[in-house]
């Protein structure tokens, strides 16, 4: 499973109270492109701009943000901050291919909110919410209240990485096919059962090469790290101010090793382990994320007649929970309109709502519900992170995920590999053991071949880089932030504990979080390596 954007579980709320009422229906044929309206005005501006072929001294055009296309999630365009602050959208010309400078180019779009007070303005301070896959056009404004207190120093800044939203997405199945394959059995236990879920990972990867083939060697993290400093260049400024959040870390990590002598103050939170691979990853995961389910049915136990669910202790709460999957499996319950609530799906949308505690009482209530034969709630919350929207049509998110992380990882697991590996996956989880085991097939049949095993973040020389871990995060396990710290080099990476639970640390709402991250940011004031925060 994808390492979701940081941010994505604390709109799970609001996303499900719009999609329950909704009776979904597929419009596939009728999706936008992924950069939206191809005649944009920004996107025009932008290639003016860069006519001279000189990238780094283009001049960006900043206008109104149109609403958010269909690749980047659709919705409204964004509503002014607290104060009356509009965000503003442009784009930005770089390399198709960095090797080759002075040939094609790409558009990459942008979105700002300017600085509080002018002449107090330290620079743009650049965001990447995760995925690898999340728009940060649509992202950012989403969630800008939460920064709007670092506008004290920055314009806040955030980005479609390249192969994202309207960032020349990329482009895979439509809408009708991708919700056949989130119904395919991800957790197969008969040869029939595997042999179905390797073609459908094949038939995908086959219809994003023929989609968008020409870009998918381009879209790693390598060339968006690049894309950042030529960001940096074009936004003015001499260093990068920069904040990652989920796989955003491994993206900064990248960056700061590649130019850290441009290093600003910069920020990661919820992150990933850079000595990982993909295997180790994914094992992580399958830990974290029952790390986040026993600490989810203990608080159910704590609150006594409370708890919906069956159960007298954390564990026969899991147990419930596995008799509750393995029916689904059998037997797939009512969801939304047509659709019905398999076994795969309620998994992702259990995971999808450890992802923040502000969704466990969703959780259970979906739970509750799926026991009680209404799949609609969970079926809600695993369209949420499949990037499935009420009216049926998917944001790029799952595209662009799987054709970065492709483009990153070496690794490629047949099905008896993969096979071989699952025992000590399902020793990781009972719950989430088989189904993160089998996506280790997610590139199987990939078109382009991986950059590494794991990426290098070694970065001697840079700027202090702060290093934020939640002891109780599910999908990037406390462990990664030491482990990216003690990469980054002495002297670079300082790590910060976050005694809490959820996916990251910031939008915990936590103040001592808040108060360490604005002190260096804002005033360059370096927290002690090791604080701890509860």
């Amino acid at each position: 499973m994808r390492t979701s954007p940081a941010l994505r579980a604390a709109a799970l709320a609001a996303a499900v109270t719009v999609l329950l009422p909704i009776t979904a229906c597929s419009k596939s044929g009728d999706k936008e492109g992924p950069d939206g309206p191809q005649s944009s005005p920004l996107a025009a501006n932008a290639a003016d701009a860069s006519s001279s072929g000189d990238l780094a001294s283009q001049k960006l055009t900043w206008k109104p943000c149109p609403a958010p296309s269909a690749a980047q999630g659709g919705g409204a365009a964004p509503t002014p901050l607290p104060g009356g602050t509009p965000w503003e959208c442009s784009f930005m010309r770089a390399p198709l291919d960095y090797a080759k400078p002075e040939g094609s180019t790409i558009e990459l779009a942008l979105i700002r909110a300017r600085a509080k007070n002018p002449d107090k303005r330290i620079g743009s301070l650049i965001f990447n919410f995760g995925g690898p896959g999340a728009s940060g056009v649509a992202t950012l404004p989403a969630f800008g209240a939460d920064y709007d207190k670092l506008r004290a120093g920055y314009d806040l800044v955030s980005f479609d990485p390249r192969g994202v939203g309207r960032s020349d997405g990329v482009e895979c199945e439509t809408d009708k096919q991708l919700d056949a394959r989130f119904e395919v059995d991800g957790t197969p236990d008969t040869p029939a059962e595997v042999n179905t879920l390797v073609k459908s990972t094949k038939t995908f990867a086959a219809a994003c090469e023929k989609n968008s083939g020409k870009q998918l060697p381009y879209v790693g993290t390598t060339d968006a790290a690049r894309d950042m400093d030529l960001m940096r260049k074009v936004l003015g400024d001499k260093k990068l101010y920069y904040f990652g959040i989920s796989y955003g870390t491994e993206l900064g990590g990248v960056y700061a090793h590649l130019f850290p002598k441009n290093v600003g103050r910069s920020v990661l939170d919820a992150v990933v382990d850079p000595t990982q691979d993909s295997e180790q990853s994914s094992l992580g995961q399958a830990r974290g994320f029952q790390l986040a389910l026993d600490n989810f049915t203990q608080d159910c136990i704590d609150r006594g007649e409370a708890c919906k669910l069956p159960g007298a202790t954390s564990q026969e709460v899991q147990q419930g929970i596995s008799g509750l999957l393995t029916g689904l499996e059998k037997k797939p319950v009512p969801a939304l309109g047509s659709r019905q609530l398999t076994e795969t799906l309620a998994t992702t949308g259990i995971a999808a709502a450890l992802y923040s505690k502000q969704t466990w009482p969703l959780l259970e209530q979906g739970i509750d519900e799926a026991d009680g034969g209404n799949g609609a709630l969970l079926l809600a919350l695993a369209d949420s992170l499949n990037g499935r929207s009420q009216n049926g049509q998917y944001d790029n998110s799952t595209a662009a995920n799987t054709a970065i992380n492709c483009a990153d990882s070496k690794q490629r697991f047949t099905a008896d590999q993969t096979e071989a590996k699952l025992p000590e996956f399902r020793s990781a989880s009972k719950i989430f053991g088989n189904y993160l085991g089998w996506s280790l097939l997610s590139c199987t049949g990939w078109p382009v071949p991986g950059a590494w095993n794991t990426p290098d973040v070694s970065a001697p020389g840079a700027a202090p880089i702060l290093v934020i871990g939640n002891t109780g995060d599910p999908a990037t396990p406390y462990e990664g932030a030491r482990a990216m710290a003690d990469a980054l080099g002495e002297g670079v990476g300082v790590e910060m504990t976050y005694k809490g639970q959820g996916h990251g640390a910031y939008n915990s709402g936590n103040a001592c979080v808040q108060k360490e991250v604005g002190g260096y940011l804002l005033d360059g004031k370096v927290p002690a390596a090791g604080t701890v925060c509860k």
